[in-house]
């Protein structure tokens, strides 16, 4: 397994609650911005999408892509960040 980042250990170390899309691994201000602007304002609403994508980390990755123009590294490491919060914490 690849190492994380500081912002990938923080998220994943407590529960999501009304954290900000920025909060998630990957997500910097210009991706949080065009997420909210799409109405993915919080880290649980993409947790939502996460999910309802089931888990799968190709259409996630491709999802975020289209999204709010995301690269490769930036969609792996959301996908990352929340399949690791998602094992720590469903």
């Amino acid at each position: 397994m690849s190492s994380t980042s500081q912002k990938h250990k923080n998220f994943v170390a407590e529960p999501m609650g009304e954290k900000p899309v920025t909060e998630l691994a990957g997500i910097g201000e210009v991706l949080g911005k065009r997420l909210e602007g799409k109405g993915f304002d919080k880290a649980y609403v993409v947790l939502g999408q996460y999910l309802v994508l089931k888990k799968n980390q190709e259409l996630f990755v491709d999802w975020l892509k289209d999204t709010c123009s995301a690269n490769t590294k930036q969609s792996t490491d959301c996908y990352n960040c929340l399949n690791d919060w998602c094992d720590e914490f469903l």
